[in-house]
């Protein structure tokens, strides 16, 4: 039996509620990881592992409401694909709560841990190789995901995704921001885990460019055709 899709107003509540505990679990887990160790393989360990294991849940729990996107990039790679019936409108709403969670989640996190909200982050991220860096994480992800509907495993989604966002944390140069709202939102906290916000731009860029060679990978390896989903919430709403 099939779900009735949520109304809009609640797919957007839906996500900017998750993009906002993504991010507070990203920027929270990495101020807890500064005050713990001054070691910075420990830092980025508990970070990737919270991380990771916050975006599986959350995933999880907001897929069958919203498809769980918390991402731009995602957004407009499912619309682009032609998965999403809701046209541009539904994008504008998704991306729009999308980054203003982002930015709450961030001065949440900042504001948990007694830290004065809203002081821009002073980490540079501007250096070529960590934007070769971030469009590789965001081709990564994007490829995981098209890759996942295309072989008909999209219930795999949040261990597949959480387990791939673990990883290229590490693998990448960039730590694998690989969302653009979460950039945003990261300006916000002058922390482990911030980005300065003249670095945001450029950053940006790279994961749109990323999205676009995701696609293009996802396309080559399985084509335009889709397999037959297995029953997935998320599949049954058509707004993943």
């Amino acid at each position: 039996m099939r779900m009735s899709p949520p109304a809009l107003p609640r797919r957007v509540a839906a996500e900017f509620i998750g993009t906002g505990a993504l991010v507070a679990v990203v920027v929270g887990s990495g101020i807890r990881a500064d005050t713990l160790s001054q070691d910075i393989g420990v830092r980025l360990l508990a970070n990737a592992a919270a991380s990771a294991i916050g975006l599986g849940l959350l995933i999880a729990l907001i897929g069958p409401l919203s498809g769980a996107h918390f991402n731009p990039v995602v957004t407009l790679s499912e619309w682009w694909s032609g998965r999403r019936e809701g046209g541009s409108r539904e994008v504008l709403a998704y991306i729009g709560a999308q980054l203003a969670g982002a930015v709450a989640g961030a001065l949440l996190a900042e504001a948990m841990f007694g830290r004065a909200p809203g002081a821009w982050a002073t980490e540079s991220r501007s250096a070529l190789h960590l934007l070769l860096g971030e469009a590789v994480a965001t081709a990564g992800l994007v490829l995981v995901v098209q890759g996942l509907r295309h072989i008909g495993r999209p219930a795999l989604a949040p261990v597949a995704v959480a387990g791939y966002i673990g990883a290229a944390i590490w693998f990448t140069s960039s730590g694998s921001f690989a969302n653009p709202a979460a950039t945003v939102g990261r300006a916000f906290s002058d922390s482990f885990t911030g980005i300065a916000p003249a670095s945001v731009p450029a950053f940006a860029a790279a994961q749109l460019l990323g999205m676009l060679l995701g696609m293009v990978l996802a396309g080559v390896l399985y084509g335009t055709r889709r397999a037959s989903a297995e029953p997935n919430p998320a599949d049954a709403r058509r707004t993943g």
